[in-house]
């Protein structure tokens, strides 16, 4: 076993660090009076998005500023392409970024597109952590 670069194992652990606590939100949001379902769907894709960022941190690739799960996702199957059917089913959580986060007359997300949001989530996190180095999943 090689010796890691210890910044961007610090930089890639910060990510997921940040994207476990975008999933324990959204799952903590469900089990208010009323439950919180467009903050839940926020921080689902919040930690896709993290993850997504993490894992190319790791590669060493720079990407963007840029909520787009489309975008990340197509950056990450570019390194490894058995990433690429789960990420393109997670890129329509992007609008979770935006489409509840302002008064506008949209109807809140329903409680089971939520749940799907975050077995997404879920997925995602254990395919990226997969693919990282034992620093990182221990």
């Amino acid at each position: 076993m090689t010796p890691h670069d210890p910044e961007r194992l610090a930089e890639t652990l910060s990510w997921i660090r940040r994207a476990d606590r975008d999933l324990h939100a959204a799952r903590g949001v469900l089990t208010l009076d009323p439950p919180l379902t467009d903050d839940s769907a926020f921080h689902c894709q919040q930690a896709v998005e993290k993850l997504l960022k993490a894992f190319l941190t790791w590669h060493d690739q720079p990407f963007r500023r840029t909520h787009d799960l489309g975008a990340l996702g197509y950056q990450c199957s570019q390194i490894d392409a058995s990433l690429e059917n789960l990420l393109r089913e997670a890129a329509p959580l992007t609008e979770y970024a935006w489409k509840f986060r302002y008064p506008i007359d949209e109807p809140e997300p329903e409680s089971s597109d939520v749940q799907y949001a975050i077995q997404l989530a879920e997925r995602v996190r254990l395919e990226i952590l997969y693919r990282l180095p034992e620093e990182i999943t221990e």
